[in-house]
Formats: C-alpha cells, sequence, structure tokens
C-alpha cells in the first residue's frame, strides 16, 4: 500500500490477468472491508473512497465518483459500483485487469452524503473511454460547425469532433480526436424511440435513451469437412491376452497371442520366468520392420489388457498414451526406430466379442473356456475337464457337447492357446470386415479414428458437413455454454394396475437420432449479447443465462441445475428462484409448465438442422438389412455415437510418465496409478 502527501492510500489487489465480473468484485471488495473498514476503522469515523481499475497495458479508470462510507456500507459500494459497471462499455469487461485499486483517506465522523443511484447519468455512452451521444440528432452531440447538405460537423468537446452523413434512416459517424479520426460507427432507426449503433464487431440497441441490448460478433472457427480417402489400407494384428487371479487378486499374464492375418504367435508363461519377460518378447517381435506403422488391436485395451502392456512398454521405448475420462484410448508406441500404435477394438465396436462374431458372421466363431479354472498352481494341468461352473454362461448341453472332444486329456495351456488364437483371429475377421463395409459405404479408413464417435464424426465430416457451419468453440464461450450441461434426468415409476386392469409400455425407437433428424442445432459465428434479447429478437436461438423462477406447486419439476456441496456439485430440479445457463428451446418448452425467465446475457445462434441427412442415410441402412445383417449393427451404432461428440472438451491432458515415486510428490494434480507406473494429467487450463 503507498500512502501519498494528502492521506491518500492505495489499496491494491491482483487479479492475475483476469476480466472484471461481479464475483471477483466482491471477492476483491471482500478482502478490502475486511482488513480496512474492519480493523482500521474507529466506530466514529468513516472513509473517502475512489474505486479505479487497472488494465495489463497499464491503463487506469477510475468508476464512479467518490464515496464516503461508513462500516456498514460494504452492499451500497457493491450495488454502486455494479451500477456504474454496467454502464460501461465492453472494454471495460473485456480487457484483462491487472490490479483492483481502493483509493482511501479516513475521515472523522460518520458519513451522511453519498451519491444515490437516481444521480447517476447515463445519457453518454461509454465507448473505448470515450463518451458518445445517445441519440440520432446530429444538433445533441454538441456544436454545430458547418452543415452542408446531409453531413453536419459537429465541436463535442475541445478535443472531440464528429463527422455526420445522414442516409435515410441511418447516420454514419466519423469520430475525430485532435483533428485523428479515431473509429467511425453507424446508427440505424429501428422506430421513434428505438436505434441500433454499429461499432466494430458489436451492436448497440437503445430505446428511450437507455440501452437494452449489447451484442457482440465473436470471432471463430469452424469444423471443416473432411475429405475422403483413396484407399483402403487394413495393416493391423489382433493380440489377446489371458491371466489368472492370484492369492492377493492380482491378474497375472499367462499366455498371449497374436494374429497378423496370416501367421499365428503364442507367448506361454511356462517358457519364461515371469510374465514381464513373456510380454517384453512378445512387443519385441512386434517391433520390427515388417510391422512399422501398424494398429495393433485387443478387445479390451481401456479396461484391462493396456495396464499389463502400458507398463512394459514404458521402460522399453518412448509411449504416448491417448486418455479420456481416465480409460486408455490407444497407446502410440516407439521402438527401435519402428512405430506402433495399440488400439482398443472395443471403442470402435461397443459390444462384447462374442455377439460381434455373430453379427458379423465371421468364419471363426468365440469359443468357450473355464476363465476361473485357472491358478498359479495348476498351469500344467491334463485330465478332466474342468466342473461346468468354472465356464461363464454356459448350460448343460453346451458343456456336455464340450467335454465329449475329450478323454482325461483336457490340456489347460494347450486349450488355453487354442482359445486365445481364437479370439484373435475371430477378432481380425471382424476389424478386417468392418474396416471393407466401412470404406465401401463412406470412403473412410477406420484405422485412422480410435473411437467410434471419432469414425462417427469422420463419417458426418466427410459427407454431410457444409462448410462454416459448426463453430468450433473454446475458452470463455464454451465454458458459459458447459454451464447449461446438466445431464440427463430419469424418474423411475413402478405401476400398480387394479386387478384385471391391463398395463401397456412403451419404448421410444431411436429417440437421440430422432431429435437430431427433426429438430434445429446452434450454426454459425456466435453472437455475444447483454440484456434481454428476446425484448429486441423474439425468435433468437441459443444459449440464455436467465433468471429462472419455477411454479411452487409444480410436481415434478423438469429443469435441472448444478449446486456446490462439500464433496463438488449436486444435479437438482429445484423450485422456487435462481440463475443458470438454458438452451432457448428448453427455456420455451418449460414456459408451457409454468416457469418464468428473466434473460440477463448469453449467445445467439442461427438455428439449422444439419443432421437430417446424416440419420437418414443410417436409418435407410438399418431399414434395408435385417439384424442377421453387420450393416444393421453398424448403421445403429454410428446413429447413436454421433451426437455426443459435439459434448466432448476440445482439448485433452497433457501426459508425462514416471516410474519413480518421488516425483509425484511435486504434482498435485490428477494421478492414476497403473501398478507401479503414474501417470499424470495435466489440464493447460489450470497450469
Amino acid at each position: 500500500m503507498l500512502k501519498n502527501k494528502l492521506n491518500w492510500i492505495d489499496f491494491k489487489l491482483e487479479t492475475k490477468n483476469t476480466n472484471f465480473t461481479s464475483e471477483l468484485f466482491k471477492n476483491k471488495l471482500n478482502i478490502f472491508w475486511r482488513e480496512i473498514m474492519e480493523n482500521k476503522l474507529t466506530e466514529n469515523q468513516h472513509i473517502w473512497l475512489l474505486f479505479r481499475l487497472k488494465w495489463d497495458n497499464n491503463e487506469f479508470a477510475t468508476i464512479g465518483k467518490l464515496v464516503k462510507l461508513n462500516k456498514e456500507d460494504e452492499n451500497y459500494l457493491f450495488e454502486y459500483i455494479m451500477r456504474y459497471m454496467e454502464d460501461k462499455t465492453e472494454y471495460y469487461k473485456e480487457q484483462a485487469l491487472k490490479s483492483i485499486i481502493f483509493s482511501y483517506t479516513i475521515r472523522k465522523g460518520l458519513a451522511k452524503e453519498k451519491v444515490t443511484f437516481d444521480n447517476i447519468n447515463f445519457k453518454y455512452q461509454n465507448y473505448k473511454d470515450h463518451k458518445l451521444p445517445i441519440t440520432m440528432n446530429p444538433l445533441e452531440y454538441g456544436d454545430l460547425i458547418r452543415n452542408i447538405g446531409n453531413v453536419f460537423v459537429v465541436q463535442i468537446n475541445k478535443t472531440h469532433l464528429v463527422d455526420i452523413t445522414q442516409e435515410e434512416n441511418r447516420n454514419i459517424v466519423k469520430l475525430f480526436i485532435n483533428a485523428k479520426e479515431l473509429y467511425e460507427y453507424i446508427d440505424i432507426k429501428i422506430n421513434d424511440t428505438t436505434f441500433e449503433r454499429y461499432i466494430d464487431n458489436k451492436k448497440f440497441t437503445f430505446k428511450n435513451g437507455e440501452l437494452i441490448l449489447l451484442t457482440i460478433d465473436k470471432s471463430t472457427n469452424f469444423i471443416k469437412p473432411l475429405n475422403l480417402d483413396n484407399k483402403l489400407t487394413n495393416k493391423f494384428i489382433t493380440l489377446d491376452i489371458e491371466t489368472y487371479q492370484n492369492k492377493d487378486g492380482i491378474m497375472i499374464p499367462y499366455c498371449i497371442c497374436k494374429y497378423d492375418g496370416v501367421n499365428s504367435y503364442e507367448y506361454k508363461l511356462i517358457n519364461y520366468k515371469s510374465s514381464k519377460d513373456m510380454i517384453i518378447d512378445c512387443i519385441k517381435d512386434i517391433m520390427v520392420r515388417k510391422y512399422d506403422n501398424y494398429q495393433v488391436y485387443t478387445h479390451n485395451l481401456s479396461g484391462f489388457d493396456g495396464i499389463f502392456l502400458l507398463k512394459i512398454l514404458v521402460e522399453l521405448g518412448k509411449v504416448k498414451p491417448l486418455i479420456h475420462n481416465e480409460k486408455i484410448i490407444m497407446i502410440g508406441f516407439k521402438y527401435n526406430n519402428y512405430d506402433i500404435t495399440f488400439k482398443d477394438s472395443k471403442q470402435l465396436l461397443l459390444i462384447s466379442l462374442r455377439n460381434l462374431a455373430k453379427a458379423f458372421g465371421v468364419e471363426t466363431q468365440k469359443s468357450i473356456f473355464p476363465y476361473t479354472f485357472v491358478n498359479e498352481n495348476n498351469l500344467n494341468y491334463i485330465g478332466e475337464v474342468p466342473n461346468i461352473n468354472y465356464f461363464y454362461n454356459l448350460n448343460q448341453k453346451e458343456y456336455n457337447n464340450y467335454s465329449k472332444q475329450f478323454n482325461n486329456n483336457w490340456n489347460l495351456i494347450n486349450e488355453t492357446i487354442k482359445y486365445c488364437f481364437i479370439d484373435c483371429i475371430s477378432l481380425y475377421q471382424i476389424i478386417f470386415k468392418f474396416s471393407v463395409l466401412i470404406f465401401e459405404l463412406f470412403k473412410i479408413n477406420i484405422h485412422k479414428y480410435p473411437t467410434l464417435s471419432s469414425l462417427a464424426f469422420a463419417i458426418f465430416k466427410s459427407h454431410f458437413l457444409s462448410k462454416d457451419t459448426i463453430p468450433q468453440l473454446s475458452g470463455q464461450i464454451a465454458k458459459d455454454i458447459r454451464l447449461s450441461y446438466t445431464g440427463g434426468a430419469v424418474d423411475m415409476y413402478i405401476p400398480k394396475a387394479p386387478e384385471g386392469v391391463k398395463l401397456f409400455g412403451y419404448d421410444v425407437n431411436s429417440l437421440y437420432p430422432f431429435v437430431m433428424k427433426e429438430y434445429d442445432m446452434p450454426t454459425g459465428k456466435p453472437i455475444h449479447f447483454l440484456g434481454d434479447i428476446r425484448k429486441v429478437d423474439s425468435n433468437a436461438f441459443g444459449f440464455f443465462y436467465c433468471r429462472i423462477t419455477a411454479p411452487n406447486n409444480l410436481k415434478h419439476p423438469i429443469l435441472q441445475t448444478h449446486v456446490k456441496v462439500n464433496k463438488g456439485k449436486r444435479t437438482i430440479a429445484p423450485l422456487g428462484q435462481w440463475e443458470s445457463m438454458i438452451f432457448s428451446a428448453e427455456m420455451d418448452n418449460a414456459k408451457k409448465y409454468g416457469y418464468k425467465f428473466e434473460i440477463l446475457w448469453g449467445y445467439k445462434f442461427k438455428p439449422k438442422n444439419i443432421f437430417k441427412g446424416y440419420i437418414e442415410c443410417l436409418y435407410q441402412l438399418r431399414l434395408k438389412f435385417d439384424k442377421s445383417n453387420p450393416l444393421n449393427l453398424i448403421a445403429k451404432l454410428l446413429l447413436n455415437s454421433l451426437y455426443g461428440r459435439f459434448g466432448m472438451k476440445d482439448r485433452f491432458p497433457d501426459i508425462i510418465i514416471f516410474n519413480d515415486k518421488k516425483i509425484i510428490n511435486q504434482y498435485l494434480l490428477l494421478k492414476i496409478v497403473i501398478l507401479e507406473l503414474y501417470l499424470i494429467l495435466f489440464n493447460q487450463d489450470l497450469i
């Protein structure tokens, strides 16, 4: 704090290059009030105060006038400054702040005079620290210097001069400071009480001399259409790992098989000193020139096989995992200058391997195996077929038919290898068939996409997306809009019918695809607005931050919001009043049930039906092929995999892998522990 000769003290609070918000001001005001007003003032003293902002370009601005304050005037000062900030231009609110400064001096006695809100003059619009008259009458700008036809030259003050050209219902205004043109804006008359002012990328709507709406065209990138692939390249291997559970409950790999479309390869724990040596041998056999730039698919990489692989890969070469929602999506691996990518086929085809083999009608169907029979002491077992209880989902008839193949010579290792090979070959045939079908339909190579949602997104971008349609939102806009994401709501009811009365159950056919096909979505460049946009544009479409009031007699509230609790957030559907971001279509629907909305600010978009072509194409496939055809399954999966893609965050965490636990202590961010391996996930927005 700096004290000058006139006994004024600057109480400066740093803001770390953030924008001015009511929450920020409330927090800083609270600090000032606790440290100065409560600790420095006696009961018979007050302060004179000037409130100032300092931006990161070292410019200053004083907000409001000098005010005289007593200890009980904290809320008054908050409302006073916020009232002034409401009239300030977006320059005050969009520029990054360096600090907030409370300049004060202590005076004897209690304060009696205060600036009332009625005394605040909003006659002028403050834009980039320049006062622009809120009028379309050139003569109200100041002193007329010259008027030639429809051109007016008016002196606002000693340094500011405007050149106004009138054209029917609009004015073209050029502002000069010290004979240098600063900027130009256009005023357009709407009616006798309302006009719009266009400056830079902003539109100000004034009614009866007051600003009722500010809209700002936000620059943004758009999701780009995707080019088609010229040819299909099927360079991939399938891999499967079999494990048993030891006495400590840890899963131990005891067999690995891989298949490259021609040859099968096996690795048995009984031939190695440890599971680690077995996995290393398998990986080294893959990391050769023949398989350079291949994809290696397992059907449970994210939840099972990847745990073992990742630990070994880190010790062998350079690893680059992709992790989403704490699941391993894929692992990029470099060793001896060869590159391989391990992928989870279950992220592309979301059902079990057994059901996939049936749906795709491949030659090699998944077999059966007594998973829970295997333990560390019986890897060399030869004898009777294990009891049916060791098999999963096997009926007695199937068990009997299986047992007839053996005569007390059931060999655990041989049957494990056979079972493991069948899994690899079956998975290979499924992926190969899937890749061919997708390429024939859409000219898309599935091996470029690690998940079904990314594949669906690629199909949409390559065949159904128009240029400059879907904005790629990030930063503050994305954060604001995500406030409206509260998740789905499910209510469960158990009906009890009177005796002799039938109950009918109903299901919805393709709910998400139906909504995508029938309803408009937000498109185009986002337009930020302050105020109630529906007063100017009754059909405005987008995301609105509102003060919401629910009817108190509503039995089943339909609007949700997040509330803070001790351990995070909870989603509730409240009654009463609260503030929240909401999609305009959801708002309009809620009005039918008695909800009321006061729109405060938000983002406007152009409504457009963008998914109809995609949905109709895939739905026709479902109708054309019955459930015995894999195209029916493919169409079903793709229909339900696109919509959620647009809710994903566009930035994945950066990942650093350590083997040394001591290094972990210096990081306070999210840790995922995989055996003795630590993955540190960095959110770049936090550091």
